[in-house]
């Protein structure tokens, strides 16, 4: 048994991912960097190699757990919406947090540029793309199950429609400097789905 599949090692590592996630949120690629994620986890900055073969192994690590967190957040949210009326506004709302995160409900325009540029980045760390694939699935997945359960079940191309009009009305809302692009996308999507 090494020190890494000890119950002190997993923990040690997973505080190393949850620091690299938090940076990434914050900071995005460029803020994730060995010496910031081990001060955040306060552990010794040897350990994020001893835990990690590689900065790209703790940035897969980080983009994963955040990823994986948000989907685990939605389906929670999935389960609460299932058990109330069938509500249109819910549904927007939860797309939204799904794709532009949580944090986009209430502080501006920082979070969903930060996430932005993690997505427009992702392309240039090819280790990267793999993982974006299947989180991507599952994102959809999740989002054609919310559609379903609400009664307003969308084939997987008018999903892939509407993910792209949230994107373009984002994106534009961020040229603009729009303070609160997650309003442009709920406009876009409640004149698509209304």
């Amino acid at each position: 048994m090494t020190t890494a599949s000890t119950p002190k090692g997993e923990r040690r590592r997973q505080a190393l991912v949850v620091a690299a996630a938090q940076l990434l949120a914050e900071g995005g690629f460029d803020a994730v960097r060995h010496r910031a994620v081990a001060e955040r986890a306060g552990l010794p900055l040897a350990s994020t190699t001893y835990y990690f073969s590689s900065l790209d192994d703790l940035v897969s690590a980080a983009v994963e757990y955040e990823s994986r967190q948000e989907l685990a957040a939605g389906r929670e949210r999935l389960a609460e919406l299932a058990e109330q009326p069938r509500s249109t506004d819910a549904v927007i709302e939860l797309m939204l947090d799904l794709l532009l995160g949580a944090g986009s409900r209430d502080r501006g325009a920082e979070p969903v540029l930060l996430r932005y540029e993690r997505l427009v980045g992702s392309p240039r760390r090819p280790y990267l793309a793999p993982l974006m694939r299947e989180l991507t699935a599952e994102l959809h997945d999740l989002l054609a199950e919310i559609f379903a359960r609400s009664g307003m079940a969308v084939s997987r191309e008018r999903l892939s429609e509407l993910v792209m009009l949230v994107d373009g009305a984002v994106v534009n809302a961020l040229i603009e400097s729009d303070p609160d692009p997650r309003s442009a996308a709920r406009r876009m999507l409640r004149a698509q789905l209304g």
